[in-house]
């Protein structure tokens, strides 16, 4: 079979079924962006980088005084008097809970949202559902897809590696995969 005759069924097969393949690219893209989208972990944070070293460090002192058989009870135990008991609290800012970022993707069609809104969703799975229903509804006719985060930080977090987890963004890394999407949304067709 020469790649001519590929190409021309993949545009058939595509054809026929247009709104579900773009349905199902739409969808691995969101979601592709919403999984790396990260999440506020304050134990990365700069102004925690004393505080997490010092934990760090009371974790591996107990640790190691686990290998120590004469620091250990029948049962296995630290004796009392062995585990070290202290910490350092993390700035995080009253009542902070991470996930807002990646809470605040949304998805409409012929023109962005211009709002953010106020979902937390460290797991990313309202976020998901809430494209999920949207995506579903498209459509052949409808000109555009729009995934956005109106957050004030999100250039900072795709362009500027301002965040650890995601140092190359989320969108643009997601895009490189379009293709990747396309072919399993068309491979995905009913034959």
């Amino acid at each position: 079979m020469s790649f001519s005759l590929d190409l021309k069924e993949f545009v058939e097969k595509a054809k026929a079924n247009a709104e579900q393949v773009v349905q199902k690219v739409a969808l691995d893209l969101t979601y592709a962006v919403i999984d790396r989208s990260p999440v506020g972990k304050p134990e990365l944070w700069a102004v925690n980088k004393t505080a997490t070293e010092y934990n760090n460090e009371v974790k591996r002192l107990n640790a190691e005084s686990l290998n120590d058989p004469a620091n250990l009870t029948k049962n296995g135990r630290l004796r009392p008097g062995k585990l070290i008991r202290d910490s350092m609290d993390l700035v995080t800012g009253k009542g902070y809970v991470g996930g807002r970022f990646r809470g605040n993707w949304q998805v409409s069609f012929e023109t962005p949202i211009e709002e953010s809104i106020e979902r937390i969703d460290p797991q990313g799975t309202g976020t998901k559902g809430a494209a999920a229903q949207i995506i579903q509804t498209f459509e052949l006719g409808v000109g555009s897809i729009w995934i956005m985060n109106n957050l004030p930080y999100g250039p900072r977090l795709e362009y500027e590696a301002w965040s650890r987890q995601a140092p190359a963004g989320m969108v643009r890394i997601s895009v490189t995969e379009f293709q990747i999407f396309v072919n399993n949304a068309v491979s995905g067709l009913d034959k």
